[in-house]
């Protein structure tokens, strides 16, 4: 798991490499995140479980310090400069409700939900598509996987 700081420093090398040679630089690494439940033990390790509980797209579930449980798809932050005044907000799975969670409120996270944008990239969609034309199939289209 990347770390804000290995992120800064990876951004800080882009920046010294000319616009051709980033045409032809790797792309950032996708975590797979599906499962994990984070360390929560400091307010820095807080503060990053719930950054990449934001960019992914699956459901979590937070535990709450009074025993509580949310689970759905977390779809907002806002980070204040303590954990009290900085918050989550979920659109729980079961309703269409937003709900509000304090970070100071959080004693656990998990990503429990399907993420599902796991092995959807244009060269999975281009892998399939060859697949199908080699098959010997006509008016080839790749449909969308239903969600959930």
């Amino acid at each position: 798991m990347a770390t804000e700081q290995q992120e800064q420093q990876k951004i800080e090398q882009l920046r010294h490499q000319s616009a051709d040679e980033l045409e032809h630089i790797a792309g950032r690494e996708k975590e797979n995140l599906e499962g994990w439940i984070p360390s929560m033990a400091s307010d820095t390790e807080i503060r990053e479980a719930l950054e990449k509980a934001f960019d992914y797209r699956g459901d979590v579930t937070i535990t709450r310090k009074d025993g509580s449980q949310v689970e759905g798809y977390l779809f907002d932050r806002r980070s204040g400069s303590s954990l009290s005044d900085s918050f989550v907000r979920i659109i729980p799975s079961k309703e269409r409700t937003k709900v509000n969670v304090a970070y100071a409120d959080i004693a656990a996270l998990a990503f429990t939900g399907r993420d599902t944008a796991a092995g959807k990239t244009f060269d999975a969609w281009v892998k399939k598509y060859w697949e199908k034309k080699a098959a010997g199939e006509k008016n080839i289209q790749i449909e969308p996987e239903k969600l959930d």
